[in-house]
């Protein structure tokens, strides 16, 4: 079993003791991953760059790649394959030699 396949076995565990899965349908669970993501923003609002407490950065963290799991569990979905996917698309649109160095997006290089 993959570092993967644990962690999500655990998250449907943790679910389906409480009975959530009722309220895991795709909508709910990509609003989480949305709203944990704005929690995680507001650990750096008003602050220096790098001014944040670390413990709270892991709990959002781990809110956000827990509730992205149960959504990829939903679809069946392999997070490696998906991700490493999006690696090689990424890399078609930001080839070396033109994005190297800039944070442009990928139709004004």
């Amino acid at each position: 079993m993959t570092e993967l396949q644990e962690m999500t076995k655990a998250l449907i565990s943790f679910r389906d003791e409480r009975d959530w899965k009722q309220f895991h349908n795709s909508k709910d669970l990509a609003i989480a991953i949305n709203s944990e993501a704005s929690e995680l923003l507001d650990l750096f609002l008003w602050k220096e760059k790098e001014d944040f407490d670390l413990d709270k950065l892991k709990e959002e963290l781990a809110d956000i790649f827990a509730f992205c799991l149960l959504l990829a569990e939903k679809h069946n979905l392999n997070v490696r394959d998906i991700v490493l996917d999006k690696i090689k698309l990424n890399g078609e649109k930001y080839p070396v030699d033109k994005s190297k160095g800039t944070a442009k997006k990928y139709t004004d290089l």
